[in-house]
């Protein structure tokens, strides 16, 4: 029989010694791991429970059952309904919300830490004890449609998942829209549906990760109670390994275009970038920074404020087990197209030639480090990076680490990345007025 196992995973002290901060995993025999942050000093909490399935493990009869789950989870149990669950948190002034991914899904709720218990206990009922009734499906089924259509009248989502189907293939689990699409969402039925949620929302596919005001034990004890209803935690396990990149995802060059009736035409030009266990991936993020981060980056002084050619352009690069992109997306006037993709043709090819300055250097790593301290100022944003340092990274690297780590990028670090990267082949992908 597996015991209980648990362990501290780091714990940060004060001038005088004193405990500011203290992570704490536990590992309950049927495979669900509960990792803690205690923030000394914090008045509120936040609960997220991290389930190992996302857009990118449904085959094309399931496309978008994982977003579709997301919704449906939060419309009744045996003991709540949907009402129910609303209330619960409202009437305690906590908020409370969920997200689907391509390799995961999480459902979260920040409350006060006096009303953490019941936040956990609501949760826990949700995703161990779903009713989904057949009425569920249906209302759902017609609100996600609506959703589908307001991104579609999005013309930076439309360009993006333009952008994600040339690269990945729009018929690979990668290249695919998150929510799904009007004929796969109209073709899900509720025994699929109910199949896909028994298949995946298993305990050893979970982790639950709170950060805040609180005690792990006490934690561990009412995440027991709140998962244990129907015998969902009896079953022994093992918790299921992180994803591995074993082969890199294929990423197909070329050029996709779609005709809207938009003002602007919105434009993503990239390649393929890195995994997410690449250790280049702190270069990378400091190259991002100064070359499209900011007001003060590369791109932006040169595309908006020297030539005016747009309101908006920035770069950006995106991590998964196996595969990777990086890439600049600009928002421009038809007439100005055509220049704005000669810019950043030539700042890419610049970079990939010579690297960055000295100055972009220094002003890359601040704007990583004030990003990476100033996000984790508050109780969600501790429980965000738990949830992925367990169920996605296997590793939780302490902020003075990550901190150590930006700080070690050298010129010569970003140089070669840049060489590497920005000279593979190009992904183009144009939304806007024919």
């Amino acid at each position: 029989m597996q015991k209980t196992r648990t362990r501290t995973l780091s714990t940060v002290r004060d001038d005088a010694g004193q405990v500011t901060s203290q992570v704490r995993r536990t590992v309950l025999p049927s495979g669900l791991r509960v990792v803690t942050e205690q923030m000394v000093g914090a008045r509120s909490a936040t609960v997220g429970v991290w389930v190992d399935v996302g857009s990118r493990d449904e085959t094309p009869a399931l496309h978008g059952c994982s977003h579709f789950l997301e919704h449906l989870l939060f419309k009744g149990t045996g003991e709540r309904s949907a009402l129910d669950i609303s209330v619960a948190l409202d009437e305690v002034g906590g908020e409370f919300n969920a997200f689907t991914a391509k390799e995961y899904t999480c459902f979260h709720a920040r409350v006060l830490d006096d009303d953490l218990p019941l936040a956990v206990d609501v949760i826990g009922d949700m995703v161990t004890s779903s009713v989904i009734t057949a009425d569920d499906v249906e209302a759902e089924r017609e609100v996600i449609l609506d959703e589908i259509a307001m991104h579609d009248d999005d013309p930076d989502d439309v360009v993006h998942n333009l952008f994600a189907a040339q690269a990945w293939g729009a018929d690979s689990p990668l290249g695919r829209p998150i929510a799904g699409t009007v004929e796969s969402i109209t073709g899900l039925d509720r025994a699929r549906i109910v199949r896909f949620y028994r298949r995946h929302y298993r305990p050893h596919r979970m982790v639950v990760a709170v950060a805040g005001s609180l005690d792990h034990a006490t934690v561990v004890a009412q995440v027991r109670r709140a998962f244990g209803r129907g015998g969902f935690l009896d079953v022994e396990h093992a918790p299921t390994e992180p994803r591995r990149g074993a082969r890199r995802v294929r990423v197909h060059p070329g050029a996709a275009s779609e005709t809207r009736p938009f003002e602007q035409v919105n434009v993503v030009l990239g390649m393929a970038g890195l995994p997410r266990d690449d250790d280049r991936r702190f270069a990378l993020g400091v190259l991002n920074t100064a070359l499209g981060g900011g007001t003060s980056s590369r791109l932006f002084q040169e595309i908006r404020e020297r030539r005016g050619l747009a309101y908006s352009v920035y770069s950006f690069s995106s991590h998964h087990a196996d595969a990777g992109l990086v890439g600049v997306s600009v928002g421009c006037l038809p007439a100005k197209l055509d220049e704005v993709l000669a810019t950043v043709r030539a700042e890419l090819a610049r970079v990939a030639a010579d690297g960055i300055t000295d100055d972009e250097l220094v002003r890359g790593k601040g704007q990583l480090r004030g990003g990476l301290v100033l996000g984790l100022e508050d109780s969600a944003s501790r429980m965000i990076r738990l949830g992925k340092a367990e169920l996605v990274h296997d590793e939780l690297l302490d902020v003075d680490e990550v901190l150590a780590r930006i700080d070690a990028v050298t010129l010569d670090d970003v140089r070669t990345v840049a060489a590497e990267v920005f000279t593979r082949p190009e992904i183009l992908a144009v939304v806007g007025p024919s």
